[in-house]
């Protein structure tokens, strides 16, 4: 296999030509010549024979943009524009012989890269193991050896799609992925949908029969299906041609890199980074003059340099990789699996929830209640009737299907039933919403005996069961069958209605048009009920923000019962016909007061999805079915399950190992827990760093010397940032998450605005009390009035002074702004936060008495000034507690 990705591009087209061959020889040839052709049978492959295959033919696996090697995902996680600057401030440090400059830098540079690089692969890691555990799957015939007898036999199996070969024999039914280029040699109302590789929005249909002429293009063929498109309905027997990047898709994979559309998470990083930008373009420039015309022109170069470094929160990167990480591997464990990583701050940003509704509010299992005729009394013909048309049926068997064959294995009549023969069947589709089988009776009586939905059912019957005879129906009956649909309705069970026709067109002539003229015989009502869980499920997402919209295909008066039983407001309801009549504006304004929407076609559904998110809502749909795709891929979020159709898992960016509306809450706060850590790091560095900056430029102004030389300043970030390491593992306020958070770069300017020069206010006095007390004090003397060393003395005791007081108030910070109760007393940070910060504090504070603080230029700081620095830290604290409230009582939160 390794030498086939090694080809020359030549032979990649040539291998794609042979292809095509294969793909419009096959169209022209019959079901049997092929099977000979590909030395396959109605039995399958055994293993040697797929072995044979799969050397021949390669592995059904789409070859992925190639993966970055070590050394360019090294270079990615160093190489960034503020690393750029770092290393800038590296060399011009190493020619000055700097090396106490030149060592901090390179140490900056390496603890932010390195960290990223592990973050990076650890977060990249976990999605790859946490994809792995949702499989998708293909029905295919294989020959087995039994493990008990060592006999083989055939049989059909569920495989990994990446197990197929060519020549395998796969089977079909509506919600299946096409998983190769496949040739149909069977077909019953197949529908499918192939318009993410040609763009058509109607699904096509597909036949079985051989092509005629010359055909030149296999899309046009409608006799191929291609990997990448999906089955709508119906349901048919095929045979694989091309798999992996043999396939049309994986050609235009590889000729193609379509860039993604970027998140509102990823978004809301980038205009966190633009706002950052904005400021140091009007920062530096103004530092850079102002030091430059008093303090010479390079160091008030690389002063600025560094005051550029300062705003920038450069273990932003670092921090998000360790957040999604984290976070993912967590939901992991609450039975969510995050297939896309920058999905997780949508779902906790989602504030409108729309949801199916069996299975997630319901129970995922339906209870056949009762078969009756006409007039609501049980009827065992009912019964039979129903379970022929289930038990036969090869498509799509829903949870209806399976409770009536459960129901006739319980009462021990399934064996007196299931020696038809099957004749043909008419699958089911939600356009229809009904399904039909032809079976043939030992006797030799042929029927034609379908299923759905009462009012479609009542659409194609033309005669109707009724007091023992067979009675054409009249306007009174009808209204008769729907008064006792209504009732049942009412009590919440589901009625689908059972109609028959003997002896209705010879084989192989059925079709959609073949279900008119039926007999009505009766009704089947099933009871779904509510999950215990539910009701505590709805009302515990009220509680965090996020309003519970119930969009199903099922009726209105069982919709109504089931959500009345889970408190979800059943005072205003939407029908697919109501929403067929609106415009969009009209739509926009109704699912603002509507939480139901009963009897919706897929598309209308993904019709609300979308009006909701044009709304401004941030929207999550929870689904898993073939019916629930198009309303996933239009949310923010989609949410699945792993039972789901492989189309809905395909199209959905979150899996539930348990389909429960609480293992979603759970999910949620998580979400919501990594918005907050990275939002809290935002915010606390950007308005830190900015008050530090403020007051570097305003000492700058009065200063006759640099207020803090530009490797102090790189040293005090380094120190804060190696704070900042463990804020994804933070503690969050439980009042916090009870909220949707959505990214807004706008409260991070006011935040930086408001918050950061509280700061500045104590870096001032601390000036002053450096510059008029502490200094002369130690140094003998006025600044002007001392010689060149006392003057060297005088600088480096102040430098020391405002480090350590910056160090401590930027610091602290941490603790203030992580939440808008008291901290330490009503809000605690995590341990391993807490332990972080207060070992930054004390190396910082001792720093100055070292011999690195020596080679950073700092003095030793006398006794006297420390109670001075306690004092101004508590002033700081209680200013900074004051602002928060204001700010919370402006603008209504502080993160």
């Amino acid at each position: 296999m390794a030498k086939k990705t090694q080809k020359l591009a030549p032979a990649v087209t040539s291998r794609a030509v042979k292809v095509k061959k294969r793909l419009l020889n096959a169209a022209v040839k019959n079901p049997q010549t092929l099977l000979i052709q590909y030395d396959n049978t109605a039995e399958g492959y055994d293993e040697e024979k797929i072995e044979d295959m799969r050397e021949m033919y390669g592995t059904n696996a789409i070859s992925r943009q190639k993966e970055a090697t070590i050394f360019k995902r090294l270079f990615d996680a160093f190489v960034n524009p503020f690393s750029i600057v770092l290393f800038i401030i590296a060399v011009i440090s190493l020619a000055t012989e700097d090396l106490a400059a030149f060592t901090i830098v390179i140490s900056m540079v390496m603890i932010g890269g390195v960290l990223r690089f592990v973050q990076e692969h650890r977060s990249r890691h976990s999605a790859e193991k946490l994809t792995e555990m949702v499989e998708t799957t293909v029905a295919v015939q294989r020959v087995y050896e039994d493990e008990d007898t060592e006999e083989e036999r055939s049989e059909r199996r569920e495989i990994p799609l990446d197990e197929l070969v060519v020549g395998d024999v796969v089977y079909l039914a509506a919600g299946d992925i096409i998983p190769a280029d496949i040739r149909i040699l069977q077909a019953k109302d197949l529908f499918i949908s192939q318009s993410s590789l040609t763009g058509e929005s109607e699904p096509v249909e597909k036949f079985e029969k051989e092509i005629t002429g010359k055909p030149l293009n296999p899309l046009d063929l409608n006799n191929l299906a291609f990997m990448g498109s999906n089955v709508i309905s119906g349901s048919a027997t095929a045979l694989a041609l091309a798999v992996g990047d043999d396939t049309v898709f994986g050609n235009i994979a590889k000729q193609l890199q379509v860039k993604k559309e970027p998140t509102s998470f990823e978004k809301g990083i980038n205009s966190v980074s633009w706002v950052l930008i904005r400021f140091m373009a009007a920062m530096v420039p103004l530092v850079f003059f102002v030091n430059g015309f008093r303090n010479g022109w390079l160091g008030a170069f690389m002063f600025a340099v560094s005051i550029a470094v300062g705003l920038t929160p450069e273990m932003l990167p670092m921090i998000v990789a360790s957040n999604l990480a984290k976070g993912a591997v967590t939901m992991s464990k609450k039975k969510v699996i995050v297939k896309d990583l920058n999905s997780i701050q949508n779902f906790g940003a989602m504030d409108v929830l729309c949801t199916d509704k069996t299975g997630t509010i319901t129970q995922d299992k339906v209870i056949l209640e009762y078969h009756l005729d006409i007039h609501g009394n049980e009827d065992e013909r009912v019964l039979r009737h129903a379970f022929l048309n289930s038990y036969y049926q090869t498509g799509l068997k829903n949870l209806m299907d399976v409770s009536i064959i459960e129901y006739a294995e319980k009462h021990k009549v399934k064996e007196l039933w299931e020696n038809h023969t099957k004749i043909d069947e008419i699958p089911f589709d939600f356009n229809r919403r009904r399904m039909s089988v032809v079976v043939a009776a030992p006797d030799g009586k042929t029927q034609l005996i379908t299923k759905g939905a009462i009012e479609e059912m009542l659409s194609i019957s033309s005669f109707v069961e009724y007091e023992g005879m067979v009675e054409p129906i009249t306007d009174e009956i009808r209204r008769e069958v729907l008064r006792t649909c209504r009732k049942y309705n009412k009590d919440g069970l589901r009625v689908l209605g059972v109609a028959q026709k003997t002896n209705p067109s010879p084989a192989g002539a059925f079709s959609v048009a073949d279900e008119s003229d039926m007999v009505l015989i009766g009704y089947l009502a099933f009871l779904d009920p509510p999950k215990e869980s539910a009701e505590e499920a709805v009302a515990a997402l009220h509680e965090y923000g996020v309003s519970v919209k119930v969009l199903t295909g099922d009726n209105d008066a069982v919709t109504k019962s089931v959500c009345r039983q889970v408190k979800i407001s059943v005072e205003n309801i939407l029908l697919g016909s109501d929403i067929e009549a609106m415009d969009d504006g009209a739509l926009k304004k109704a699912i603002e007061v509507t939480d139901v929407f009963a009897k919706l076609s897929p598309q209308q559904k993904a019709r609300v999805v979308t009006a909701l998110r044009e709304n401004g809502h941030t929207v999550g749909y929870m689904g898993d079915g073939i019916n629930d795709a198009m309303a996933m891929k239009a949310a923010d979020v989609g949410i699945s399950v792993d039972t789901a159709v492989d189309i809905a898992k395909e199209s959905a960016n979150i899996i539930l190992l348990e389909k429960d509306l609480m293992v979603l809450e759970q999910g949620m706060i998580e979400g919501r827990k990594i918005y907050a850590n990275i939002i809290k790091y935002i915010k606390m560095t950007a308005s830190s760093n900015f008050g530090n900056m403020f007051s570097v430029l305003a000492a700058s102004i009065f200063l006759p010397f640099l207020p803090m030389l530009p490797i102090q300043i790189l040293a005090l970030n380094l120190i804060y940032d190696i704070s900042c390491l463990t804020v994804p593992w933070d503690n969050v306020d439980m009042e916090y998450l009870r909220k949707p958070r959505k990214w807004d770069s706008s409260s991070i300017t006011k935040f930086m605005l408001w918050l950061g020069p509280s700061s500045s206010v104590f870096d001032i006095t601390t000036y002053a009390l450096m510059f008029f007390i502490i200094c002369p004090m130690v140094a003998g003397g006025a600044f002007n009035t001392l010689n060149e060393g006392g003057q060297a003395l005088f600088i480096m005791l102040f430098h020391a002074g405002w480090f350590v007081e910056s160090l401590w108030s930027q610091t602290l910070i941490i603790h203030l702004i992580r939440t808008p109760k008291m901290p330490f007393i009503r809000s605690r940070a995590s341990w391993q936060l807490t332990l972080l910060t207060s070992a930054g504090i004390a190396v910082g504070t001792v720093l100055p008495f070292t011999f690195a603080g020596r080679m950073l230029k700092m003095a030793h700081l006398p006794l006297v000034y420390f109670p001075y620095l306690i004092a101004t830290i508590a002033c700081y604290m209680v200013l900074t507690t004051l602002l928060k409230k204001i700010f919370i009582r402006r603008y209504g939160e502080l993160l």
